[in-house]
């Protein structure tokens, strides 16, 4: 029994001494935990984050479509044949279109 004893305090100090505090042990088993072991490890948590900041920015994309399309269809409220023209490039049958693009 004394072999065993002295073998466990030849382990215990070759441990570092801020090591062999308990709530330094604590949280360092806690941190390793969390960090490796846990379904809200910091790996997860950084990968819903980003599909966050995606989705964010997807909101943002399409909200200034949305805006477009009510400006458009504002647009071909208030005048049907300016708007057929310019964008569709619709004509009578007795005149010519010519469309100039600007480069």
């Amino acid at each position: 029994m004394a072999l065993h004893k002295n073998l466990w305090q030849v382990i215990v100090e070759q441990i570092p001494k801020p090591f062999r505090n308990k709530y330094i042990l604590v949280l360092l088993i806690f941190s390793i935990w969390m960090f490796f072991f846990d379904s809200a490890k910091v790996s997860t948590q950084y990968q819903l984050n980003q599909s966050v900041d995606k989705l964010k920015q997807d909101r943002a994309y399409f909200e200034e479509h949305i805006r477009q399309a009510q400006d458009d269809k504002a647009s071909l409220e208030e005048n049907k044949e300016k708007f057929a023209r310019e964008k569709y490039y619709m004509q009578k049958q007795d005149e010519d279109v010519f469309i100039f693009v600007e480069e």
